[in-house]
């Protein structure tokens, strides 16, 4: 009896590479006090049961730990990555043993990332668990025949909350999203301090370059930007930042960094580094103007940041440096060397963010799965935050496995707060 694809319980590279993947969780887990916390107290309830969670997800270590918790809290679950390059096949081939319907190796092209969110679909879910929104389109545009069985979903990262803002504002939304990345235990930690420390975490491993004196240029000065330009400093670079936005480059030029046009930037920079989320942000003319021996590399969600083609067009010869470092050489004879393939240059050529800083940003997503499951049928068909409450829950759980207490307000204090007639 031949088997087909929808009866396909799992695809990973290698699953003798199991036992270094459980290592791999089991330290995560140790470093994750918010989500294990919650684990405890709903595998007892079980919550989720019933529910079936697809996600699609970049196959870390961390995204190992909420698989976990999911599936403590009663969910069954189907798993896929969510970029080409960001698979752990060890901690694939784990999950793979545990009973994860997952499908996901590193290295995939184009068809097969799209043939393992279409295995993760056939599990037909209740629930949807996003990173970039692959998943949501793919259910809106190839299987629209599971919209009446998903209750929600939930969205992990900037650029997909705005794609699916956007869906929404078209009425073209078919079912309620949390957008779990505006919660402020996730975009101000995760976006800032993961991503700082993680993109440079790749840029090294991928060059070992000395970045104190080298110019180093942050394309965006949002969370993610600020991130790597906080690093970036703390590491004795000359920080320079590239802007659309007059705030973000005012709150930039406030903070020591200098703003400049990518144009401009080209020119002086060593080391480039795309967080925007927008296309075409270094483009051929740019190329063209940078130094010899520049390093370029993206940590925004899509590879499109970079224009590769424009950089092709102009290249005469590639060889492969170092592991993720690619050296295009130029038809004058200059240097310019592209990491991970344009790809997240912190998934891609490093571990993706520590554990620390993934443990609260998974602690929402696992919240947003838990109000789904409880609300989500009352929920419209649009965009939709997590409650302020739980936000706040969160930061105080990850205060305590610190060790750090807070002051309380007085019944007094809270009086006075609300109290218009107080003068001076």
């Amino acid at each position: 009896m031949s088997t087909t694809a929808e009866d396909l319980q799992f695809k990973v590279a290698d699953l003798s590479l199991a036992d270094e993947g459980r290592l791999l969780i089991d330290w995560a887990e140790s470093r994750m006090p918010v989500l294990m916390q919650l684990r405890e107290k709903f595998a007892k309830t079980q919550p989720l049961k019933g529910h079936r969670i697809t996600g699609c997800l970049h196959v870390t270590k961390e995204t190992a730990v909420l698989i976990r918790t999911l599936k403590a809290a009663g969910a069954e679950v189907a798993w896929s990555g969510c970029n080409p390059l960001s698979t752990h096949d060890a901690v694939a081939a784990a999950l793979a043993e545990e009973g994860i319907r997952i499908f996901a190796w590193y290295g995939q092209n184009t068809e097969e990332f799209y043939w393992s969110i279409d295995r993760t679909l056939d599990f037909k879910p209740t629930l949807t668990l996003d990173d970039g929104a692959d998943l949501i389109f793919r259910v809106h545009f190839e299987h629209p025949d599971l919209f009446d069985g998903i209750v929600g979903g939930s969205e992990e990262t900037t650029t997909g909350v705005h794609r699916l803002r956007a869906m929404a504002a078209d009425g073209k939304l078919m079912y309620p999203v949390i957008a779990v990345n505006d919660a402020e235990t996730k975009w101000d930690f995760d976006n800032v301090y993961g991503t700082g420390q993680s993109s440079l975490d790749g840029i090294l491993r991928a060059t070992s370059v000395l970045l104190a004196g080298k110019n180093f240029v942050t394309a965006g000065y949002g969370h993610c930007g600020k991130g790597c330009a906080m690093r970036a400093k703390g590491m004795g670079a000359n920080v320079i930042a590239t802007e659309v936005k007059p705030t973000a480059a005012l709150k930039a030029t406030l903070e020591g960094v200098r703003v400049m046009t990518m144009d401009e930037a080209a020119k002086v920079g060593d080391v480039f580094i795309t967080t925007t989320g927008m296309k075409d942000v270094i483009v051929k003319r740019h190329f063209e103007a940078m130094k010899d021996g520049a390093i370029v590399c993206n940590t925004g969600h899509y590879d499109c940041e970079l224009n590769l083609e424009d950089l092709n067009s102009i290249t005469v010869s590639k060889r492969e440096m170092r592991d993720n470092c690619v050296e295009h050489t130029l038809k004058d004879g200059k240097r310019i060397y592209v990491l991970a393939e344009g790809r997240l240059v912190n998934l891609a050529a490093a571990e993706g963010h520590p554990s620390e800083v993934m443990d609260m940003s998974f602690a929402n997503q696992f919240q947003a799965m838990m109000l789904l499951a409880k609300d989500g049928e009352k929920l419209d068909k649009g965009v939709h935050e997590l409650p302020e409450a739980l936000d706040q829950e969160i930061a105080r759980i990850k205060l305590d496995s610190m060790g750090i207490g807070l002051d309380e307000l007085t019944p007094e204090q809270i009086a006075y707060a609300t109290d218009y007639s107080q003068g001076t």
